[in-house]
C-alpha cells in the first residue's frame, strides 16, 4: 500500500471537517447518549457492520487493548446491547454480538445521523455533493469503513459458526449462535 503524506491544506480540511461530523455523531446519538459513551457507540457499530467478532478481532477494530474491549463489552452487555457466546469447539474463545436492542440503537442514530448530514449536504449545490460523496468514500475505504448497504441484514442473528470459520478456520459446524434454534451444536450465551 502507498503512503503519501497528505498536503497540510488538505490535513487541516479533513481535521475541520471531522469536528463537525464528530459533533454529528455526538447529536445523532440522542437519548441514547445518556446511556451510550461514542466509543460504546462505535463498538456497537463494528459488530452491527461485521457480525460477531471475537473479542481480540473488535479490540484490533476499534484499535484499543483487549482488556479496553472487554471492559466496554461489560458495560454493553449489562445494558443489554451485545451478548458474548462461547465457541464450543475452543471454550476460551469469546465472541461478542449485537443484540436487537443494541442495533436499534445503531439503527435510530444513523437515522438522526442521515437527516443532521442530509440538512448540511442540502446547503451545497448537487455538483459539490458528488464530490465530497467521491471524497469520503475513498476516505473510509482507506480507513477500512464498511460501507452500510454491505453489513449484514441482521447481525444480531448472524451465524457466529461463518464468523468462527472466517476469522479461525475452524469448522463451522462446532458453533451457532445461541437462541436461534439451530439444530447443530450451540455457542452457550456468556451472562
Amino acid at each position: 500500500m502507498s503512503r503519501n503524506a497528505p498536503d497540510e491544506a488538505v490535513l487541516d480540511a479533513v481535521l475541520t471537517a471531522s469536528r463537525t461530523l464528530v459533533a454529528v455523531a455526538e447529536r445523532s446519538l440522542g437519548a441514547a447518549a445518556e446511556e451510550t459513551t461514542l466509543a460504546q457507540y462505535r463498538a456497537l457499530v463494528v459488530l452491527a457492520s461485521r457480525g460477531p467478532q471475537r473479542m481480540v478481532d473488535l479490540a484490533r477494530a476499534l484499535e484499543v487493548t483487549p482488556s479496553t474491549a472487554g471492559r466496554m463489552c461489560d458495560r454493553l452487555l449489562r445494558k443489554g446491547l451485545i451478548r458474548r457466546h462461547r465457541a464450543r469447539a475452543d471454550r476460551r474463545e469469546v465472541l461478542v454480538s449485537i443484540t436487537a436492542g443494541g442495533r436499534e440503537v445503531v439503527d435510530q442514530a444513523t437515522a438522526r445521523r442521515r437527516d443532521l448530514l442530509a440538512e448540511i449536504l442540502g446547503r451545497l449545490p448537487a455538483r459539490r455533493q458528488a464530490a465530497v460523496a467521491a471524497a469520503l468514500e475513498a476516505f473510509a475505504a482507506a480507513a477500512g469503513e464498511v460501507p452500510d448497504s454491505q453489513w449484514p441484514a441482521h447481525a444480531a442473528e448472524a451465524d457466529v459458526s461463518s464468523v468462527l470459520k472466517l476469522t479461525t478456520g475452524k469448522n463451522a459446524r462446532t458453533a451457532a449462535p445461541s437462541g436461534t434454534g439451530a439444530s447443530r451444536a450451540g455457542a452457550p450465551e456468556l451472562a
